[in-house]
């Protein structure tokens, strides 16, 4: 038993009645520098702690044992002559008989401090490189959504983009409005299959093809075969939903023709609140070796058209996806100014997910205006 108590891998010392340490082990006399003599019968324990030790051993750590008969893993700073703390944790419990009134382990915890000063450290530096992935999302996330659409003559425009989550994941939802003539514009949203860098390249790659495509092939269903053919010979795995529509100002009025790939449809929303849907479904770009993309003519009269991306109907909330039906009546109550129209949409579809999109949440939606100056 003596072998044991002198080589325990722990500090182990028993205290006598009067406070005196009666035994000290080898691991205690090295963890306090102290030889034998200087312990066994001539230190107390409480002198060998910090002041606030010996304050912290008088007001609770002898009530405790004389009431419960132990302590456990209580923090202390062992001082050594050099006055070097040495911080350990604690144990104790009292013995019965006429012997030591309580034996008493104590474990060095230095490297447990430099452990937990690593966690700390590293527990910043991931806090540090979050706080970085979301600026660095941000910042590329406006590199692929225009901040606003543009000013278009006799033309209201207007967008809104709500990212998932806290927005440090960058997704592939994406909007574009541009000109190719005098009379010509471009109006597009598209979908990225998949998130993170991967989708942002191949979201980059698809609005800028179909601005380079637009000049040469004012036939929707024409310009999503082109672009389908350029996404397989990038030799991506990401696919893309798109919308897009070719405007053309004709006389007083605007000419729209229009073309989905595996994109919900336009909506359009008539003078009098009426919501109904436009286009024909086709495949997404990228994914089949054989896709199919139709282009459909509308007049555009007293009428507000919306486009939008998956992240609103898929919304889900407590009770049921936002869905289709309450997608058509929020549209059809609000009115047909499209700078309401998105807010509202964007805000309505977050809301139903308890304040934090699961999904991009992409919508653009325009209408004629009698102005042609900026709006």
């Amino acid at each position: 038993m003596s072998d044991h108590f002198e080589a325990a891998p722990c500090g182990y010392v028993l205290v006598g009645q009067d406070g005196v340490i009666q035994r000290a082990n080898a691991e205690f006399r090295r963890l306090v520098d102290r030889e034998h003599e200087e312990l066994v019968g001539a230190a107390t324990l409480e002198s060998l702690l910090s002041t606030g030790g010996r304050i912290y051993a008088e007001t609770h750590l002898r009530p405790m044992l004389q009431h419960d008969g132990w302590v456990r893993e209580v923090a202390l700073d062992l001082v050594r002559p050099d006055h070097t703390r040495v911080p350990v944790l604690f144990n104790a419990d009292t013995m019965t008989g006429e012997g030591p009134a309580f034996r008493a382990v104590v474990v060095e915890t230095r490297e447990r401090h430099r452990y937990e000063q690593d966690l700390r450290d590293a527990t910043q530096r991931a806090e540090r490189s979050s706080r970085e992935a979301r600026a660095l999302a941000n910042a590329l996330q406006r590199t692929l959504i225009p901040p606003a659409p543009p000013e278009v003559p006799f033309l209201q425009v207007a967008a809104a983009y709500r990212p998932a989550g806290d927005g440090s994941v960058v997704g592939g939802d994406f909007y574009d409005v541009f000109q190719v003539g005098a009379a010509d514009w471009w109006v597009v949203l598209g979908d990225v299959s998949g998130k993170g860098i991967g989708a942002a390249t191949v979201t980059s790659f698809v609005r800028h093809t179909v601005r380079a495509l637009a000049f040469d092939h004012p036939d929707p269903a024409e310009l999503l075969h082109e672009l389908d053919r350029a996404l397989h010979l990038d030799n991506t795995d990401h696919y893309c939903t798109v919308v897009l529509a070719r405007l053309s100002r004709v006389g007083a009025g605007w000419t729209m023709c229009l073309a989905l790939a595996g994109h919900p449809p336009a909506l359009v929303r008539s003078s009098d609140g009426r919501v109904s849907e436009l286009g024909i479904l086709g495949t997404p770009v990228g994914l089949i070796a054989d896709p199919s993309f139709t282009t459909v003519r509308h007049e555009l009269r007293d009428e507000t058209i919306t486009f939008y991306t998956d992240g609103v109907t898929e919304a889900g909330g407590r009770a049921a996806l936002f869905g289709e039906d309450r997608l058509h009546a929020l549209l059809a109550k609000l009115p047909p100014d499209p700078a309401v129209v998105v807010e509202q949409l964007a805000h309505q579809a977050v809301q139903h997910q308890g304040g934090v999109a699961v999904d991009d949440i992409a919508v653009i939606s325009f209408a004629p205006s009698d102005d042609a100056s900026p709006h």
